[in-house]
Protein backbone atom coordinates (compact mmCIF):
# COMPACT_ATOMS: atom_id res chain seq x y z
CA UNK A 1 0.00 0.00 0.00
CA UNK A 2 1.25 3.49 -0.74
CA UNK A 3 -0.31 6.42 -0.27
CA UNK A 4 -0.57 10.82 0.34
CA UNK A 5 -1.38 12.90 3.17
CA UNK A 6 -4.27 15.37 2.59
CA UNK A 7 -4.07 18.17 4.98
CA UNK A 8 -6.35 20.03 6.04
CA UNK A 9 -4.49 21.42 9.05
CA UNK A 10 -4.53 25.10 8.63
CA UNK A 11 -1.00 26.57 8.03
CA UNK A 12 -0.09 30.19 9.25
CA UNK A 13 3.34 31.95 9.72
CA UNK A 14 5.22 31.87 13.16
CA UNK A 15 6.39 35.19 14.54
CA UNK A 16 9.06 33.58 16.84
CA UNK A 17 10.71 35.75 20.02
CA UNK A 18 13.73 33.95 21.54
CA UNK A 19 13.42 35.31 25.74
CA UNK A 20 15.05 34.09 28.56
CA UNK A 21 11.67 33.99 30.36
CA UNK A 22 8.06 34.99 29.95
CA UNK A 23 7.47 39.11 30.78
CA UNK A 24 5.28 38.90 33.60
CA UNK A 25 1.63 40.53 33.43
CA UNK A 26 1.99 44.20 32.34
CA UNK A 27 5.64 43.67 32.04
CA UNK A 28 8.29 43.78 29.23
CA UNK A 29 11.36 41.24 28.46
CA UNK A 30 13.88 41.96 25.67
CA UNK A 31 14.36 38.83 23.38
CA UNK A 32 17.35 37.81 21.96
CA UNK A 33 16.51 36.51 18.72
CA UNK A 34 13.50 36.20 16.30
CA UNK A 35 12.51 34.36 13.17
CA UNK A 36 9.44 35.03 11.01
CA UNK A 37 8.46 31.02 9.34
CA UNK A 38 5.86 29.42 8.07
CA UNK A 39 4.50 26.53 10.88
CA UNK A 40 1.24 25.11 12.45
CA UNK A 41 -0.27 22.43 9.44
CA UNK A 42 3.44 23.54 7.54
CA UNK A 43 5.27 21.30 9.87
CA UNK A 44 3.31 18.53 9.43
CA UNK A 45 2.74 18.80 5.73
CA UNK A 46 7.13 18.95 5.43
CA UNK A 47 7.36 15.83 8.13
CA UNK A 48 5.23 14.11 5.53
CA UNK A 49 6.88 15.24 2.39
CA UNK A 50 10.56 14.58 3.52
CA UNK A 51 9.39 10.82 4.09
CA UNK A 52 9.12 11.28 0.17
CA UNK A 53 5.43 10.51 0.98
CA UNK A 54 2.88 12.62 -1.35
CA UNK A 55 1.25 15.67 0.34
CA UNK A 56 -1.26 17.59 -0.26
CA UNK A 57 -2.26 20.92 1.59
CA UNK A 58 -5.86 21.32 1.19
CA UNK A 59 -6.86 24.10 3.78
CA UNK A 60 -6.91 27.78 2.97
CA UNK A 61 -4.12 30.31 2.52
CA UNK A 62 -4.20 34.41 2.16
CA UNK A 63 -3.20 36.51 -0.72
CA UNK A 64 -0.85 38.88 1.50
CA UNK A 65 2.26 38.53 2.45
CA UNK A 66 1.62 36.01 4.91
CA UNK A 67 -0.15 33.78 2.02
CA UNK A 68 2.86 34.57 -0.36
CA UNK A 69 5.52 33.43 2.42
CA UNK A 70 3.14 29.89 3.02
CA UNK A 71 2.62 29.31 -0.81
CA UNK A 72 6.88 29.54 -1.50
CA UNK A 73 7.74 27.10 1.50
CA UNK A 74 5.03 24.51 0.21
CA UNK A 75 6.55 24.80 -2.82
CA UNK A 76 10.03 24.45 -2.24
CA UNK A 77 9.07 21.45 0.19
CA UNK A 78 7.63 19.42 -2.93
CA UNK A 79 4.13 20.33 -0.79
CA UNK A 80 0.93 20.59 -3.42
CA UNK A 81 -1.84 23.04 -3.25
CA UNK A 82 -4.97 22.30 -3.56
CA UNK A 83 -7.20 25.46 -3.06
CA UNK A 84 -6.55 28.50 -4.44
CA UNK A 85 -5.12 31.64 -2.64
CA UNK A 86 -8.46 33.25 -0.54
CA UNK A 87 -9.28 36.70 -2.35
CA UNK A 88 -9.60 40.34 0.70
CA UNK A 89 -7.47 38.32 3.17
CA UNK A 90 -4.00 37.36 4.48
CA UNK A 91 -2.67 33.93 5.96
CA UNK A 92 -2.90 34.42 10.12
CA UNK A 93 0.50 34.73 12.41
CA UNK A 94 1.26 32.96 15.76
CA UNK A 95 3.25 35.33 17.91
CA UNK A 96 5.59 32.04 19.80
CA UNK A 97 7.70 32.86 23.25
CA UNK A 98 10.70 30.29 22.95
CA UNK A 99 12.31 29.88 26.34
CA UNK A 100 15.79 28.51 26.98
CA UNK A 101 15.18 24.63 27.52
CA UNK A 102 12.76 24.70 24.51
CA UNK A 103 9.04 25.41 26.41
CA UNK A 104 6.83 27.59 23.79
CA UNK A 105 3.69 30.04 24.47
CA UNK A 106 1.53 31.13 22.10
CA UNK A 107 -0.71 33.95 20.86
CA UNK A 108 -2.48 33.07 17.70
CA UNK A 109 -3.94 35.67 15.37
CA UNK A 110 -6.37 33.35 12.49
CA UNK A 111 -6.34 34.40 8.71
CA UNK A 112 -7.38 33.17 5.76
CA UNK A 113 -6.39 29.63 6.47
CA UNK A 114 -9.24 29.79 9.74
CA UNK A 115 -11.56 29.37 6.97
CA UNK A 116 -12.98 26.15 4.91
CA UNK A 117 -16.39 26.08 2.81
CA UNK A 118 -18.46 23.00 1.86
CA UNK A 119 -17.33 23.84 -1.67
CA UNK A 120 -13.61 23.80 -0.23
CA UNK A 121 -14.13 20.52 1.17
CA UNK A 122 -15.80 19.21 -1.76
CA UNK A 123 -12.09 19.27 -3.66
CA UNK A 124 -10.98 17.34 -1.42
CA UNK A 125 -10.75 13.39 -3.05
CA UNK A 126 -8.46 11.33 -1.64
CA UNK A 127 -8.23 7.49 -2.57
CA UNK A 128 -8.70 4.29 -0.44
CA UNK A 129 -4.96 4.31 0.51
CA UNK A 130 -4.22 8.02 2.03
CA UNK A 131 -4.82 9.65 5.22
CA UNK A 132 -6.80 12.98 5.79
CA UNK A 133 -5.10 15.27 8.46
CA UNK A 134 -7.26 17.53 10.78
CA UNK A 135 -6.12 19.83 13.11
CA UNK A 136 -8.09 20.48 16.36
CA UNK A 137 -7.99 24.30 15.81
CA UNK A 138 -9.45 23.85 12.45
CA UNK A 139 -12.76 22.60 14.27
CA UNK A 140 -12.83 25.31 16.95
CA UNK A 141 -12.51 28.31 14.31
CA UNK A 142 -15.82 29.51 13.22
CA UNK A 143 -14.75 30.20 9.87
CA UNK A 144 -13.83 26.11 9.35
CA UNK A 145 -15.25 23.97 12.35
CA UNK A 146 -19.30 24.08 10.89
CA UNK A 147 -17.98 23.14 7.36
CA UNK A 148 -15.29 20.25 8.82
CA UNK A 149 -18.21 18.86 11.30
CA UNK A 150 -20.79 18.20 8.53
CA UNK A 151 -18.05 17.13 6.12
CA UNK A 152 -16.04 14.73 8.30
CA UNK A 153 -18.57 11.87 9.44
CA UNK A 154 -19.45 10.87 6.09
CA UNK A 155 -15.77 11.62 4.52
CA UNK A 156 -15.61 8.16 3.55
CA UNK A 157 -11.88 7.90 4.27
CA UNK A 158 -9.16 7.53 6.73
CA UNK A 159 -9.23 10.64 9.01
CA UNK A 160 -6.33 11.51 11.53
CA UNK A 161 -6.95 14.11 14.61
CA UNK A 162 -4.37 15.68 15.96
CA UNK A 163 -6.80 17.90 18.70
CA UNK A 164 -3.84 20.25 20.31
CA UNK A 165 -3.93 22.64 23.08
CA UNK A 166 -7.77 23.36 22.27
CA UNK A 167 -8.84 20.16 22.86
CA UNK A 168 -11.56 20.66 25.52
CA UNK A 169 -12.88 23.59 23.03
CA UNK A 170 -14.10 21.58 20.65
CA UNK A 171 -17.70 20.94 20.61
CA UNK A 172 -17.50 17.38 19.16
CA UNK A 173 -14.84 15.36 18.60
CA UNK A 174 -15.57 12.63 15.70
CA UNK A 175 -14.51 9.21 15.84
CA UNK A 176 -11.12 9.15 13.50
CA UNK A 177 -9.23 6.11 12.24
CA UNK A 178 -5.92 8.37 13.94
CA UNK A 179 -6.06 9.88 17.49
CA UNK A 180 -2.64 11.21 18.45
CA UNK A 181 -1.92 14.24 21.27
CA UNK A 182 0.22 15.31 23.72
CA UNK A 183 0.51 14.56 27.45
CA UNK A 184 -0.98 17.79 28.66
CA UNK A 185 -4.14 17.40 26.42
CA UNK A 186 -4.27 13.45 27.39
CA UNK A 187 -4.09 14.54 31.01
CA UNK A 188 -6.95 17.49 29.99
CA UNK A 189 -9.26 15.00 28.14
CA UNK A 190 -9.01 11.78 30.81
CA UNK A 191 -9.35 14.81 33.65
CA UNK A 192 -6.20 12.61 35.29
CA UNK A 193 -3.66 15.80 35.78
CA UNK A 194 -0.73 13.23 37.33
CA UNK A 195 -1.11 10.18 35.30
CA UNK A 196 1.49 9.27 32.64
CA UNK A 197 2.15 6.30 30.59
CA UNK A 198 0.08 3.49 30.20
CA UNK A 199 -2.42 4.84 33.17
CA UNK A 200 -2.72 8.00 31.44
CA UNK A 201 -3.58 5.75 27.80
CA UNK A 202 -5.94 3.69 30.06
CA UNK A 203 -7.83 7.28 31.51
CA UNK A 204 -7.65 8.46 28.01
CA UNK A 205 -9.76 5.26 26.24
CA UNK A 206 -12.19 5.23 28.65
CA UNK A 207 -12.81 8.76 27.80
CA UNK A 208 -12.94 8.24 24.51
CA UNK A 209 -15.60 5.41 24.90
CA UNK A 210 -17.72 7.18 26.91
CA UNK A 211 -17.59 9.82 24.44
CA UNK A 212 -18.41 7.78 21.54
CA UNK A 213 -20.76 6.18 23.34
CA UNK A 214 -22.82 9.43 23.13
CA UNK A 215 -21.49 12.87 24.06
CA UNK A 216 -18.34 14.94 23.30
CA UNK A 217 -15.57 16.11 25.12
CA UNK A 218 -17.22 19.80 26.29
CA UNK A 219 -21.03 18.40 25.80
CA UNK A 220 -21.45 15.00 27.11
CA UNK A 221 -25.29 15.00 26.28
CA UNK A 222 -24.42 15.55 22.77
CA UNK A 223 -24.45 12.21 20.26
CA UNK A 224 -21.27 11.75 18.67
CA UNK A 225 -20.28 12.57 15.26
CA UNK A 226 -21.02 8.68 13.04
CA UNK A 227 -19.18 7.41 10.26
CA UNK A 228 -17.74 4.13 9.55
CA UNK A 229 -13.56 4.29 9.94
CA UNK A 230 -12.26 1.84 7.90
CA UNK A 231 -9.53 0.79 10.63
CA UNK A 232 -11.79 -1.58 13.59
CA UNK A 233 -11.69 -0.45 16.64
CA UNK A 234 -10.91 -2.21 19.74
CA UNK A 235 -13.02 -5.39 21.65
CA UNK A 236 -16.14 -3.66 23.32
CA UNK A 237 -16.57 -4.20 27.25
CA UNK A 238 -19.71 -4.97 27.89
CA UNK A 239 -22.20 -2.89 26.37
CA UNK A 240 -20.12 0.52 26.04
CA UNK A 241 -18.73 0.89 22.40
CA UNK A 242 -15.11 1.32 22.19
CA UNK A 243 -13.96 4.44 20.20
CA UNK A 244 -12.59 2.86 16.98
CA UNK A 245 -9.17 3.99 15.87
CA UNK A 246 -5.61 4.37 17.18
CA UNK A 247 -5.07 6.15 19.87
CA UNK A 248 -1.49 8.14 20.22
CA UNK A 249 -0.45 9.85 23.24
CA UNK A 250 3.18 11.39 22.83
CA UNK A 251 5.15 12.28 26.04
CA UNK A 252 8.11 13.85 24.89
CA UNK A 253 11.09 12.39 25.73
CA UNK A 254 9.66 9.69 27.41
CA UNK A 255 8.63 8.43 23.95
CA UNK A 256 4.85 7.45 23.15
CA UNK A 257 1.80 5.20 23.94
CA UNK A 258 -1.07 3.53 21.89
CA UNK A 259 -3.71 1.25 21.81
CA UNK A 260 -6.66 0.71 19.27
CA UNK A 261 -7.41 0.69 16.04
CA UNK A 262 -5.05 -2.10 13.84
CA UNK A 263 -3.30 -2.82 17.76
CA UNK A 264 -6.65 -4.09 19.02
CA UNK A 265 -6.55 -4.20 22.68
CA UNK A 266 -2.99 -4.59 22.40
CA UNK A 267 -1.39 -1.72 24.34
CA UNK A 268 2.52 -0.23 23.14
CA UNK A 269 4.66 1.39 24.60
CA UNK A 270 7.46 2.86 22.50
CA UNK A 271 10.67 4.97 23.56
CA UNK A 272 12.07 7.76 22.87
CA UNK A 273 15.79 8.63 21.62
CA UNK A 274 17.67 10.55 24.12
CA UNK A 275 18.90 13.94 22.81
CA UNK A 276 19.31 17.34 24.29
CA UNK A 277 16.01 19.68 23.25
CA UNK A 278 16.75 22.73 21.95
CA UNK A 279 13.38 23.96 20.71
CA UNK A 280 10.47 21.70 20.81
CA UNK A 281 8.19 23.62 17.97
CA UNK A 282 6.93 21.41 15.94
CA UNK A 283 8.35 18.26 16.96
CA UNK A 284 4.05 17.07 17.97
CA UNK A 285 3.86 17.70 14.11
CA UNK A 286 6.55 16.13 13.02
CA UNK A 287 5.62 12.90 15.20
CA UNK A 288 2.40 12.97 13.84
CA UNK A 289 3.48 14.01 9.94
CA UNK A 290 6.20 10.74 10.25
CA UNK A 291 3.36 8.56 11.98
CA UNK A 292 0.88 9.11 9.19
CA UNK A 293 4.01 9.03 6.22
CA UNK A 294 4.75 5.83 7.46
CA UNK A 295 1.25 4.66 7.55
CA UNK A 296 0.51 5.62 4.20
CA UNK A 297 3.56 3.74 3.13
CA UNK A 298 2.10 0.81 4.59
CA UNK A 299 4.35 0.00 7.40
CA UNK A 300 2.97 -1.64 10.78
CA UNK A 301 1.93 1.09 13.38
CA UNK A 302 4.39 -0.56 15.98
CA UNK A 303 6.95 0.62 13.40
CA UNK A 304 5.65 3.94 12.71
CA UNK A 305 5.49 4.87 15.86
CA UNK A 306 9.29 3.87 16.33
CA UNK A 307 9.99 6.41 12.83
CA UNK A 308 8.00 8.86 14.74
CA UNK A 309 9.75 8.91 18.28
CA UNK A 310 12.89 8.99 16.14
CA UNK A 311 12.06 11.76 14.05
CA UNK A 312 10.73 13.97 16.96
CA UNK A 313 14.09 13.23 18.73
CA UNK A 314 16.05 14.45 15.89
CA UNK A 315 13.48 17.65 15.31
CA UNK A 316 14.23 18.95 19.14
CA UNK A 317 17.89 19.39 18.60
CA UNK A 318 17.37 21.84 15.47
CA UNK A 319 16.25 25.45 16.10
CA UNK A 320 12.80 26.18 13.64
CA UNK A 321 9.00 25.29 13.60
CA UNK A 322 9.24 23.10 10.58
CA UNK A 323 12.72 20.26 11.38
CA UNK A 324 11.64 17.65 10.69
CA UNK A 325 14.57 14.68 9.00
CA UNK A 326 14.58 13.46 5.91
CA UNK A 327 14.03 9.55 5.08
CA UNK A 328 17.29 9.45 4.52
CA UNK A 329 18.27 11.24 8.20
CA UNK A 330 15.52 9.24 9.70
CA UNK A 331 16.82 5.92 8.82
CA UNK A 332 20.59 6.39 9.66
CA UNK A 333 22.06 8.87 7.90
CA UNK A 334 22.50 11.76 9.44
CA UNK A 335 24.18 14.01 7.24
CA UNK A 336 21.98 13.68 4.12
CA UNK A 337 19.84 15.92 2.55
Amino acid sequence: MSGAVFSLGSILVDLTVDVPTLPERGGDVLATATRTLPGGGFNLAVAVARQGVRCVYAAGHGTGRHGDLVRAALAAASVETLLPPRPGADTGFCVVMLEPGGERTFVTMPGAEAVLTAADLAAVRPGPDDIVAVSGYDLVYPGSGPALAAWLPDAGVRLALDPGPLIMDIPRLPPVAVLTMNQREARLLSGRPAAHGTNLLAAVTTALDRITAGGSATAPGRPAAGGRPPWPGRATTGERPAWPGLVVVREGADGCVATGGPLGDRVVTVPAPTVRAVDTTGAGDTHTGVLLAALTAGRTVDDALRLANRAAAIAVTRVGPATAPTAAQLHGDATAE
